[in-house]
């Protein structure tokens, strides 16, 4: 987590009843937010990455069919 002084004060629009109950569970709201956002992030960076990289993915793919894996003789299983 970012220190204090590397965070900024938000505004969000909750669910209350969800507010709510998280509060009653002692869940720091705004932490479980930036996890969640973390994780959004990091699945959309992760999904534009493959898009990016498809055609390359796709082409070594192709090779690694047609010729096999490079140094296989070596693998010990």
């Amino acid at each position: 987590m970012p220190a204090a002084s590397d965070r900024k004060s938000t505004n969000l629009t909750l669910d209350k009843t969800l507010i709510a109950e998280a509060r009653e569970l002692g869940i720091n709201v705004s932490r479980a937010a930036e996890k969640g956002l973390a994780a959004e992030v990091k699945a959309e960076r992760d999904r534009r990455w493959r898009d990016e990289n498809a055609e390359a993915i796709r082409l070594e793919n192709g090779y690694i069919e047609e010729q096999g894996l490079p140094l296989a003789k070596y693998r010990s299983f």
